[in-house]
């Protein structure tokens, strides 16, 4: 909000919107809510949105861990699926409690590629080292028995349980990618990931998302639409 012309009952209601709807708000939707134009819109929505991530940056995963990848995006114009396919690329972990019975909290990345190396910077700067990971066999995450406590990997072989918290979080994702959104340039992707992510990590506590997510916007340092767009 620094040096800002748009109203500050505007941002308020801007602020409110985001923390507190589960679906999003998408620039058009929202400049025609409030009255103000596209551009003004977008720029508030992405300044919220570097704030959001900035603040889960403040947090790392701990206990067990249920890890995976995930591609979003429309058909590519290969037409390939799974892991040979060009959409975006995102490694996705969710700590659970001990029984499986509800997820905690939620970390989602964009990558370029899926290898060995972004997976341990993803466990490095995301994960507690005494946390345990579940995930499947892929051999990109056969380094992180040397980065945690545990890593435990399902295969079809094995017959053990699948990830369910992880699957049902990437599809609830996609959904609120393509519902919103109607789908998403790369450039921007993450910070639509880091909006998912700070209202889930925030699901228990609702009646406080405005006001927790209103000090996180003047705790930071300010945007410039600038620095958005560079």
């Amino acid at each position: 909000m620094h040096r800002t012309r748009t109203p500050l009952m505007v941002w308020f209601w801007t602020i409110f919107l985001v923390g507190c709807d589960k679906r999003g708000h998408s620039a058009l939707s929202l400049s025609k809510e409030l009255g103000i134009s596209y551009w003004v819109a977008w720029t508030m929505l992405q300044k919220i949105r570097k704030v959001m991530g900035q603040q889960d940056a403040n947090y790392r995963l701990d206990g067990l861990v249920e890890m995976d990848e995930g591609y979003f995006g429309g058909i590519s114009k290969e037409g390939k699926r799974g892991r040979g396919t060009t959409k975006s690329k995102v490694l996705i972990a969710v700590s659970t409690d001990v029984d499986k019975k509800h997820a905690r909290f939620l970390k989602m990345k964009k990558v370029k590629n899926f290898n060995r190396t972004t997976v341990e910077n993803f466990v490095n700067q995301h994960l507690n080292p005494g946390c345990t990971v579940q995930t499947d066999g892929l051999n990109i995450y056969e380094s992180l028995d040397s980065l945690v406590k545990e890593c435990q990997k399902f295969t079809i072989k094995t017959g053990a349980a699948p990830l369910p918290w992880v699957h049902t979080i990437i599809s609830n994702a996609k959904s609120f990618v393509s519902g919103t959104f109607h789908g998403l340039d790369q450039k921007h992707f993450q910070a639509y990931l880091d909006e998912f992510c700070y209202r889930f990590n925030r699901r228990f506590w609702e009646g406080q998302l405005f006001n927790r997510l209103l000090a996180a916007c003047l705790g930071y340092p300010p945007t410039t639409y600038g620095e958005l767009t560079q």
